[in-house]
């Protein structure tokens, strides 16, 4: 196929065959995950779910691939859709209007993924979402906090439980430390320094009604650069992981 004739000569078709092979579920379609299914979909990745329960805003614009005038109002899921099928008609398109929950879990997850990527912005749906992928074996990438940074080479990869100097994941660690989750979840961090606290009344909503609507979140000031280097980040991981993990490979 001519659209990923660049790709196979870096690859080689028997790797490009397992990407059109696999199955992503992508969390969060903000400003990390928009850029995390343009990667994925540029890539050559068969199939994709993708979710998120909000709607593009106005104030998306500065910083989501998906948030441009002619989409306020649409829903996140469609939009990327649209546009996944645009890069590659042969993709096959999941969009899921829903919200990360463990009541939603198990039916986001059927048929299962051979790859989750978060790139969900709020502490308790992450939490959620990263638990639930580690006691059922399903292979997650994660993002920890791109907001509040402003310098893209202090971008690091590595396991959740190796991380330095990012206040997220230490929130991240200490819950699933809680729920008998220990290392093995790949994410891409910043070790940027910023004055931030993840445990603020806005970010941990524990009683909130979910289902009704969105979390009461902080606005914190982003940069496209920095979350779309994060996205992307999260792309190339996850490809990487694909071919190491699938059998024939």
């Amino acid at each position: 196929m001519a659209r990923f004739l660049r790709t196979k000569r870096l690859l080689g078709s028997e790797k490009m065959e397992i990407l059109h092979s696999k199955l992503v579920l992508v969390a969060g379609l903000g400003a990390v995950g928009s850029y995390a299914v343009e990667g994925l979909a540029r890539m050559g990745i068969g199939s994709l779910k993708l979710v998120d329960f909000d709607k593009v805003s106005l104030s998306n614009i500065n910083r989501q691939l998906f948030a441009l005038d002619s989409t306020i109002g649409q829903s996140k899921p469609e939009v990327a859709a649209a546009r996944v099928r645009d890069i590659n008609p042969g993709c096959r398109v999941f969009p899921v209007h829903s919200f990360i929950h463990s009541d939603t879990l198990p039916s986001l997850t059927e048929p299962r993924p051979d790859l989750i990527i978060d790139a969900i912005d709020s502490l308790n749906p992450k939490i959620e979402l990263l638990t639930y992928a580690s006691n059922n074996n399903i292979p997650v990438l994660s993002s920890m906090g791109a907001a509040l940074r402003t310098d893209p080479l202090k971008i690091k990869t590595g396991d959740i439980f190796d991380t330095e100097r990012c206040p997220l994941s230490k929130q991240v660690r200490k819950r699933l430390r809680n729920r008998g989750v220990g290392r093995g979840i790949g994410c891409v961090y910043s070790t940027e320094d910023v004055n931030y606290k993840y445990t603020d009344p806005e970010d941990d909503t524990e009683n909130e009604d979910i289902y009704d609507r969105g979390l009461k979140r902080r606005v914190l000031g982003s940069l496209p650069t920095i979350t779309g280097i994060f996205g992307l980040i999260l792309a190339n991981m996850g490809y990487q992981l694909l071919l190491i993990t699938d059998p024939s490979s």
